[in-house]
């Protein structure tokens, strides 16, 4: 009896390792951004490690889904009273991905059930952005399509399908293209190999995008010296200001 529970407690470690694994990679760890940034492709690469030496699967596929930080966000409605456009009404949200792009080497649909794809967040109607207001789910559905689209039409929310490869079920790859007003943060590049219709690995790589030369250095006095920051700012601009009045003065003269 006690060898029979030993081999039942060692049967899922047992399956686990009976499992292909992943091995992922990126081509860039850290991407900067300067003045003359614009856009970059992310190259995602790796390979399916089969344990036991078991021949490569020809029914494999990938899935890779980029998520930049999260941050709460507060999306307004305008509508027009009396002529003229105000805010009308308003959704805050607690939790919202900077950025998401999704890749994968088949449409979705074909590759897992809408259970799964909504347990791993897989695709952009499948994120869970946490409405904090309360309102009805009707009201809420609406503010989050309307947020979706604008990070669509922003770049900052992409779907690629058929865009990643797998080559003899072994090697994968994909490039997913980062638009040039991608927010600075950390990145996690999640990579879930599928077959079947199931998960069975998954694989994480850290990604850091950041400024860098002139742009860096503004960004860490505006949040390092706030204060010294707000007055430069205004010394600059009256500066500006006096330069340019004294310009204009000089051609009408």
């Amino acid at each position: 009896m006690r060898r029979r529970l030993a081999w039942l407690a060692a049967w899922p470690l047992l399956m686990g390792a009976a499992e292909p694994r992943l091995v992922p990679d990126v081509s860039d760890t850290r991407i900067d951004i300067a003045y003359s940034f614009t856009g970059a492709d992310l190259l995602l690469f790796g390979a399916i490690l089969y344990p036991g030496g078991r021949a490569p699967a020809p029914d494999t596929d990938i899935v890779v889904v980029i998520k930049g930080p999260s941050e709460p966000l507060l999306v307004r409605e305008k509508a027009m009273v009396a002529g003229i456009w105000v805010n009308h009404a308003s959704e805050r949200f607690r939790s919202v991905p900077s950025f998401y792009a999704v890749a994968t080497s088949r449409p979705l649909d074909q590759l897992v059930s809408p259970r799964t794809a909504a347990i791993y967040e897989i695709g952009i109607g499948n994120l869970l952005l946490s409405p904090a207001n309360g309102s009805s789910a009707n009201e809420q559905a609406r503010f989050q399509r309307g947020l979706v689209e604008l990070k669509r039409r922003g770049g900052l929310y992409t779907e690629h399908v058929g865009t990643v490869s797998v080559r003899e079920g072994v090697l994968y790859r994909a490039l997913v293209p980062i638009p040039a007003r991608v927010p600075i943060g950390n990145y996690t590049a999640e990579t879930y190999l599928i077959r079947d219709g199931r998960i069975v690995a998954a694989a994480t790589r850290e990604i850091a995008i950041g400024k860098s030369g002139f742009e860096r250095f503004v960004a860490t006095a505006a949040e390092t010296y706030p204060l010294l920051y707000g007055l430069a700012a205004i010394a600059l601009s009256l500066l500006l200001g006096w330069l340019a009045a004294l310009g204009f003065g000089r051609v009408r003269r």
